[in-house]
């Protein structure tokens, strides 16, 4: 039960309903073993985690209009920049072209961080000076995107506590901005959480969501099975597609998420479920 044992450091509701679940279907004498125990939790969590395998980042931009517009949210150090650059990255690889909008103006440096970025992996970086309208910097990002005739725009934003009303509320604006330009847009609001904060990653979700309607989320720092229970959380009580999962530095160690995989990764398992 170490898998257990490991999850119950992110305490949630959640993961107290999952091990209740387990110890019921645990009683009888043939899952008393180690294997039997492992091989229910297994498929006590794909059911779960299987609920938020929604589309890839990938196939949203496949499918969606052009150019397909991502609005990049979370709070300061959760490495919003950074899953930016490996996003852009995976869209050269694919063929696509891909627009970077420097829109955390607040950061002097996050401007120069991204552009970075940008320089590294060879994608136009749309920025303005330091302590410019964020909403000004992404609407000027749309209006290059459609000139441009890229594929997808991917804007980042300040880090801002969710719990800050007044910061919350230049993020709808920011949102509010890039509709008018663009009716639809953005196509995908993605929430970037840190998976080592644990309960605190779920506090930063809602509130997120309540202000400007999180459509996707991207889980980083997720290196280690001790994680699992907050990517359980995530299904059980958010409810919301998890596209992507951090679990390195390096531009591959950004990959898609799929519940299958994930779970015998956790397990040393092979994936077979269909």
């Amino acid at each position: 039960m170490a898998f257990v044992l490991d999850a119950t450091r992110d305490v949630t509701d959640a993961v107290g309903r999952l091990m209740r679940q387990v110890r019921e279907e645990t009683r009888g004498v043939d899952a008393q073993t180690s294997e039997g125990i492992q091989n229910v939790l297994s498929r006590s969590l794909y059911s779960i985690l299987k609920t938020v395998a929604g589309p890839t980042i990938d196939q949203l931009v496949t499918e969606g209009p052009k150019p397909f517009v991502i609005l990049v949210v979370g709070v300061n150090g959760v490495g919003k920049t950074t899953t930016i650059a490996k996003i852009a990255q995976r869209m050269m690889q694919a063929g696509r072209r891909p627009l970077l909008v420097a829109g955390d103006t607040f950061r002097a440096a996050a401007i120069d961080q991204l552009q970075v970025w940008g320089d590294r992996v060879g994608v136009e970086v749309i920025r303005q000076r330091h302590g410019a309208d964020p909403a000004a910097v992404a609407f000027d990002g749309v209006v290059a995107a459609k000139a441009r005739m890229v594929d997808v725009v991917l804007i980042d934003t300040a880090g801002r506590l969710h719990t800050k009303s007044n910061l919350m509320d230049e993020l709808r604006k920011v949102k509010r901005v890039i509709a008018q330009e663009l009716p639809g847009a953005p196509h995908e609001v993605l929430l970037v959480l840190d998976a080592t904060v644990g309960q605190n990653a779920l506090a930063q979700a809602r509130q997120f969501h309540e202000a400007v309607g999180v459509t996707g989320l991207a889980l980083t720092k997720l290196d280690g099975t001790a994680r699992g229970g907050i990517v359980v959380a995530i299904a059980e009580e958010l409810k919301l597609p998890l596209r992507l999962i951090g679990v390195g530095e390096g531009a591959d160690d950004l990959q898609d998420f799929n519940a299958e995989a994930f779970v015998a990764a956790l397990f040393g398992q092979p994936t077979s479920r269909s």
